[in-house]
């Protein structure tokens, strides 16, 4: 096994596209690093140069203390996981995972060995002789990963291999993957979308965006401390709710106002945070996760002045939990995060400035036993302790 490095490698494509920028990354021997973000952001670019499958334009990669820029895919010893299997139809499952082992003219015994232990791990002892058209979704997923352990490679390297999966699966396949890793104590790459697969699977996940390295941190690191807007907007489901405020001083400290409404921050929050002291009188973004959002009656010590009058216009009830969305009176945040952000969940906000637009979406996620109603006015507690602030210029986290 092996800890991969990235110094400043960025790909640009001959029509000038540049699709990495000055990537930055080191990864840990035995590490499952997940690299998120929306389509087109650059992880599968970055990914695809770690295979030698895309020519890096500058920088350097490195598996161990070896340069691997010029070594011929082949010669990296790193196996691919791709998206759609890339199962040969013709061949049973065993022929599909032995395939590899018999061009590198392993012995009869070793390749039988490697499989048989490999498909044991992979609950696969019963399809050895089926062909892949005879297998589920998730068999030929695991085919496929088998195809690429019994390798024995110094790092795997996963292209979204559970996105052809249906969700059930794919929560049963990701816990599968993240047993097999730890197992094996292999270093891997895994390439997703999905922020729910980044959070639950990854030691470290490293969100992009635009081909830019955004921030690199363990899951709840990356969730509780969000470098920028962008990172928080992307990761937590539902996500983020951010909304234009002014810091300003209260009478018993600093406040927040937005809405028609005044928010007081802990005194523990500032000290903790002593660059906010320099935005008192400015502008800035508030971050509000859904979960610090609660029915007073389900909190053990609210906070009188901390509450956010509202009006429920849809619920949801979960089960587990009640989703209750509102409005906020202030326009939308409109930064460039917040624009990749909304293109990326499908929603166009090109001309959301012209268009009058003059409340922001909140979502807050309720105990499931509230009274909160369509329809009807309801006060709701803000933990203030957790709030998050960012430079409305910058889109930077104010800590």
């Amino acid at each position: 096994m092996a800890e991969i490095g990235f110094d400043e490698v960025t790909k640009i494509y001959p029509d000038g596209t540049r699709a990495v920028s000055a990537v930055d990354l080191d990864i840990e021997d035995g590490t499952l690093m997940v690299l998120v973000g929306p389509s087109g952001c650059g992880k599968t670019t970055l990914l695809r140069m770690v295979a030698g499958l895309e020519e890096i334009t500058e920088g350097t990669i490195r598996v161990g203390d070896r340069v691997i820029n010029d070594v011929d895919p082949k010669n990296r010893d790193l196996a691919m996981v791709f998206q759609n299997y890339a199962l040969y139809p013709h061949m049973t499952c065993y022929d599909n995972m032995a395939f590899g082992l018999k061009l590198r003219k392993l012995p009869k015994k070793e390749i039988d060995r490697r499989v048989r232990e490999t498909s044991r791990a992979l609950g696969l002892d019963d399809q050895l002789r089926k062909k892949p058209r005879a297998l589920s979704g998730g068999q030929r997923q695991r085919v496929a990963m088998g195809r690429a352990i019994v390798r024995e490679p110094k790092a795997f390297l996963m292209d979204e291999p559970l996105s052809n999966l249906d969700a059930k699966l794919r929560v049963q396949m990701r816990t599968e993957i993240s047993r097999i890793q730890r197992d094996l104590g292999v270093t891997m790459i895994y390439v997703t979308h999905d922020q729910t697969e980044a959070m639950t699977m990854g030691d470290r996940v490293a969100v992009m965006n635009r081909g830019v390295l955004q921030q690199v941190a363990a899951p709840q690191e990356m969730y509780d401390n969000p470098a920028n807007l962008f990172v928080a907007g992307f990761i937590g489901s539902p996500a983020m709710n951010v909304v234009s405020a002014e810091l300003i001083r209260g009478d018993g400290g600093a406040e927040v106002a937005f809405g028609g409404v005044r928010l007081p921050i802990p005194q523990s929050v500032m000290q903790g945070r002593p660059s906010l002291a320099a935005h008192v009188g400015k502008r800035v973004v508030i971050g509000i996760r859904p979960e610090d959002l609660e029915d007073p009656e389900y909190v053990a010590n609210p906070t009188a002045d901390a509450r956010l009058p509202v009006t429920v216009d849809v619920r949801e009830a979960m089960g587990a939990e009640v989703y209750a969305h509102f409005t906020v009176d202030e326009p939308p945040v409109l930064t460039d995060d917040t624009r990749d952000l909304a293109a990326d969940a499908g929603v166009d906000v090109d001309d959301l400035g012209s268009s009058g637009e003059r409340t922001s979406h909140f979502v807050a996620r309720l105990d499931p036993h509230t009274s909160a109603a369509e329809g009807r006015p309801i006060d709701l507690h803000v933990d203030m302790r957790s709030i998050h602030v960012f430079d409305p210029e910058t889109g930077e986290a104010i800590r």
